[in-house]
């Protein structure tokens, strides 16, 4: 395998931005569509039913999420290692595991959606416009899955430039099929909600062809994909599952914290329901450059950890701290100083109770951008050592031990409402930081996690 011999900052930074262009084109998709739909002639009940659905939608991915992970980090170690023909047995067998799970996900995600989402507080038109949004994506969950673990491959391998092209194919295809099929443009049938995941789950299918022939052409040279089914490879699924469901569970715990916070808020009001819909979009995109990062900072950490060098892992380390802490906070000017016109885009009438929910909630994201993005960076250097276990036990006690009561707390019986409920977010990161760094210090994720 070629070795990249630039400083690490440099190789982390040309990594991670075709990783936040990939992550900003998948947001602004989920933005389009919201702001589609609130040009609908119900559109809090559109809304509203979205962020119903967003919130089920990420909760069924955790899975996938898990298996990427240790995607990632099995690749990454084997590429540090100069095993290509590992990479291309972990791709094989990956593959088969996400196409078997996003058709599991497709099946049983239909008969639980409608139960999950009245157990968030959701009913009536709300209910039936989520599950109009949920029902199309979740059939397609496959193509969703496989652009997904394609481009964590390509990650791991050290080119991000791939999928970055076909993201941004693959967007524009989004904006032109929701286009027609949320609003009844081009003589198409105007479907609402429905017709936003229709025509996302149509392009990410034309994407996943894409991507599929370009490396089967051997665009990448370190990655060989094969189409032929293998046996199943029960060691390296065991190590996949090893690695991967703490990180799923991590997820889970994560979504767990978001679906508390739909539940606490549908019982307050239900436009703060829609407020946070629109402000996840605001917030996925202000998550993506920090998220970028940890991801870049797990393809590096698991080459440097497969090339047994543990001192490149922490300069690794060490470049996306900085890097993260500087970029959020930037952002976070950003976000704090422009509330209102951000708000203004998603057509949200100004001094409306929805707009001023979805202020607040802008605002107390903003100000704890710069602590997020510390943590972040290290969950990626756990990712990419495979420590997924260290992460998971820090989030379990810092989320449902912590951030989950304190938002009730603030919320309930101290009266602060909506406010309350999502101040408790920015402050359990505060305690995630300190943990988190004294895990990095400490140094054992080094020597844990995944194999070559």
């Amino acid at each position: 395998m070629p070795v990249d011999d630039r400083p690490i900052p440099v190789r982390l930074a040309s990594l991670a931005w075709p990783i936040i262009g990939i992550n900003v084109l998948t947001v602004l998709a989920l933005a389009v569509d919201t702001a589609m739909c609130g040009r609908l002639p119900e559109h809090e009940e559109a809304l509203t039913g979205l962020g119903f659905a967003t919130q089920v939608s990420f909760l069924l991915m955790v899975a996938m999420m898990g298996l990427t992970v240790g995607t990632v980090a099995t690749v990454a170690r084997a590429f540090g290692a100069g095993h290509g023909e590992r990479i291309a047995h972990v791709l094989r067998q990956s593959t088969q595991l996400t196409i078997f799970l996003g058709l599991l996900v497709a099946v049983v995600g239909n008969v639980v959606a409608g139960p999950i989402l009245s157990a968030l507080g959701a009913s009536g038109t709300n209910l039936e416009e989520g599950l109009r949004y949920l029902r199309p994506m979740l059939v397609g969950s496959a193509f969703t899955y496989l652009l997904i673990l394609y481009g964590a491959v390509c990650r791991g391998v050290g080119n991000t430039r791939l999928p970055f092209a076909v993201s941004a194919v693959q967007n524009l295809l989004n904006f032109v099929f929701n286009y027609g099929l949320i609003l009844g443009n081009y003589g198409l049938p105007a479907l609402g909600v429905e017709g936003a995941a229709i025509g996302t789950v149509a392009s990410q299918a034309v994407a996943v062809i894409l991507i599929v022939f370009l490396l089967r052409r051997g665009t990448l040279p370190q990655v060989e994909l094969l189409l032929k089914p293998d046996p199943v490879d029960r060691t390296l699924a065991g190590d996949l599952i090893r690695i991967g469901t703490p990180a799923a569970l991590d997820m889970l715990v994560l979504n767990a914290a978001f679906l508390s916070i739909v539940g606490m808020l549908g019982r307050i009001d239900g436009l703060a329901v829609a407020a946070h819909g629109i402000g996840l979009r605001i917030q996925a995109l202000a998550f993506v450059p920090g998220m970028s990062i940890a991801q870049a900072t797990g393809a590096l950490v698991g080459q440097a950890l497969g090339r047994g060098s543990v001192s490149d892992a922490n300069k690794v380390v060490r470049a996306s701290i900085v890097m993260a802490t500087v970029v959020m906070s930037t952002l976070a000017l950003a976000i704090v100083g422009a509330a209102h016109p951000i708000v203004a885009l998603f057509d949200v009438p100004g001094g409306t109770p929805l707009h001023e929910y979805t202020v607040v909630w802008m605002k107390v994201l903003g100000y704890g951008l710069p602590i997020v993005g510390f943590t972040i960076s290290l969950v990626g250097m756990l990712q990419g050592a495979g420590a997924t276990n260290t992460s998971l036990r820090i989030n379990v006690w810092c989320t449902l031990a912590f951030q989950i009561p304190l938002s009730w707390i603030l919320g309930f019986p101290l009266g602060m409402g909506a406010f309350g409920v999502w101040l408790a977010f920015p402050i359990s990161f505060v305690l995630k930081a300190i943990w988190l760094g004294w895990a990095w210090k400490e140094g054992s994720w080094a020597k844990t996690g995944a194999r070559v």
